[in-house]
């Protein structure tokens, strides 16, 4: 990278936490794409660590972490369920090697400690330790403020936990990570607070797989009728990500034009918590059985299948600290609608249409225009005919040429 060559701590607790589970979240994709990059591009410059159950940071065996790392990627990305039996099984193994407590070495050269979720960042005595023990500089990734900013779409204690995790940040940090300039604005807010406004925020933002651009093994799959349309919001289900919006619209449509007159709404993604009234649609309403279709368990070609022959992605989030499924899709030249907030703004740029997410009547008119190919559709085509997606490599290769500017500049 330069002629310092510095080394490179990748925290991977919350990959061992989330092993065994057959669908990642937008943070699991995050940490992985971290590891990956790192393992192809930096593997001797590379260490990883995570917390243990008995309170420390520990290293974890290379070779054990890139077995690891390599089954999640065969069992996330591409779906091949033996894989994500064997990740498990591996991270039991590593979670078992936490115990020893082996510690890194003080590094005689410069070092950065990577956490790049928000996993342990309550731990502060603990990360402090470390960071005493490694001479490392620390870099997290912030990914959002949401639970503090918006603590109604959080679980009732969320709020005090991440304002433990941001005092965590803003006290150790050396330099810090996030995805738009909307989270930075709310970080850089807390650092002037704290008098720290000294300390650098880079905005990094994610990139998309290289599979998600070129990928064509699940082309000749079946898929849902492809005479009808249909659209996908990828999304855990949850308050914010407002799918209320849309079960409420498509019940309207339904009774107003027929079944066979609506198009297929499939909602991608687990579900998340204190969302009865949404499960009571979703399980419970006739109107919306045969239209609206839950899908949970697809791999992430599974989803890149769906959403390859969707007549967009709908996006209708009340907030977000960036947006995933958006690049997703506009990596897959894949029309959306989104709500008009500043984060989808930000990463969007001027593709997609935007709208209130609480104005029903705007949404029902793009939609009827996607579902025919109309002049609204056919317009964010061209758009998205010029736009390029951001790789993984490139987002994580500028988190690093960013690292280097805090050595260049002590």
């Amino acid at each position: 990278m330069n002629n310092l060559s510095p080394s490179f701590v990748l925290d991977i607790s919350r990959l061992l936490s989330r092993a065994g589970r057959s669908i990642p979240t937008g943070i699991d994709r995050v940490e992985l794409a971290y590891a990956e990059h790192l393992l192809a591009y930096h593997e001797k410059q590379t260490y990883f660590v995570a917390l243990s159950p008995a309170g420390w940071i520990s290293q974890l065996p290379h070779r054990t972490v890139s077995e690891f790392i390599t089954a999640l990627i065969h069992g996330w990305n591409l779906g091949e369920k033996k894989y994500i039996v064997e990740a498990g099984k591996i991270s039991n193994i590593l979670k078992a090697y936490t115990f020893l407590g082996r510690s890194l070495p003080p590094f005689n050269k410069p070092a950065f400690y990577l956490l790049i979720s928000h996993h342990h960042l309550m731990k502060q005595k603990t990360i402090s330790n470390f960071l005493l023990k490694t001479k490392c500089y620390f870099v997290p990734m912030v990914h959002d403020l949401i639970p503090m900013e918006y603590p109604e779409y959080a679980r009732p204690r969320e709020k005090l936990r991440h304002l433990k995790r941001m005092i965590t940040v803003v006290k150790l940090a050396h330099a810090v990570i996030v995805p738009t300039n909307y989270v930075k604005k709310s970080l850089d807010s807390l650092f002037l607070q704290e008098n720290r406004q000294n300390i650098p925020v880079w905005t990094v933002p994610h990139g998309v797989y290289k599979q998600q651009i070129t990928y064509n093994r699940f082309q000749n799959k079946p898929i849902y009728d492809k005479k009808k349309p249909y659209f996908v919001y990828l999304s855990t289900i949850e308050p914010r990500k407002n799918h209320l919006l849309l079960l409420n619209l498509w019940r309207q449509m339904i009774q107003t034009r027929g079944k066979e007159n609506v198009p297929r709404l499939i909602l991608i993604g687990k579900r998340g918590w204190e969302n009865e009234n949404i499960l009571d649609l979703l399980e419970r309403s006739p109107l919306l059985e045969g239209v609206v279709m839950e899908e949970s368990h697809l791999s992430d070609e599974g989803v890149i299948h769906l959403l390859r022959n969707a007549n967009g992605l709908l996006f209708p989030s009340f907030t977000e600290g960036f947006g995933l499924p958006l690049t997703e899709a506009m990596s897959l030249s894949v029309p959306s609608i989104c709500s008009d907030i500043p984060s989808l703004r930000e990463v969007g740029e001027n593709i997609p249409i935007y709208l209130s997410p609480l104005d029903a009547t705007d949404w029902a008119k793009v939609i009827d225009d996607f579902s025919a190919h109309g002049p609204l559709w056919q317009a964010q085509k061209k758009r998205l005919h010029k736009w390029s997606p951001v790789s993984w490599s490139q987002s994580v290769a500028k988190t690093l040429s960013h690292c280097t500017t805090l050595v260049q500049n002590a």
